[in-house]
């Protein structure tokens, strides 16, 4: 709760035109204008939550568009007119005692199998080198 305090001339002229106790009754249309100029004198004051609209939301739009901006010129680009290189695979169904140790060897036998294991759990989305037996496997045969 806030408590607007007007300056004590524009406070007592107030006061004297509300209760009616003015020295002069005749004037009382003049007096009028006195009080309206009294509050028209008064100083435009910023409350803290003013000030923070005031500074804050603009500072707030520009930090925005300077980061649109940012992002707009740091965004990677796509490559122009070339697709990307594509690996030939071929769907394996793994049997009971199958591993992707042997299934490398077998299906891509001169490459590393390492890389081979490896390109296997990311072509299938595997959380760890372990596949259960009847799952069905994309191998990639070649490069």
């Amino acid at each position: 709760m806030s408590v607007h305090v007007l300056p004590l001339t524009a406070q007592s002229i107030t006061a004297q035109s509300i209760t009616g106790s003015s020295p002069d009754r005749a004037a009382g249309p003049a007096r009028m204008a006195t009080t309206a100029d009294a509050q028209a004198s008064v100083p435009l004051r910023l409350t803290r939550r003013g000030r923070l609209v005031l500074v804050g939301a603009p500072l707030m739009i520009v930090a925005a568009a300077l980061l649109a901006f940012i992002g707009f010129f740091t965004a990677p680009a796509m490559a122009s007119g070339d697709s990307p290189e594509q690996t030939r695979t071929i769907q394996v169904g793994v049997s009971a005692g199958d591993s992707l140790w042997s299934l490398a060897t077998e299906f891509a036998p001169d490459r590393d199998p390492r890389t081979v294991v490896a390109d296997i759990v990311e072509l299938n989305n595997l959380a760890d080198a372990t596949v259960p037996a009847g799952s069905q496997i994309y191998i990639p045969v070649s490069r």
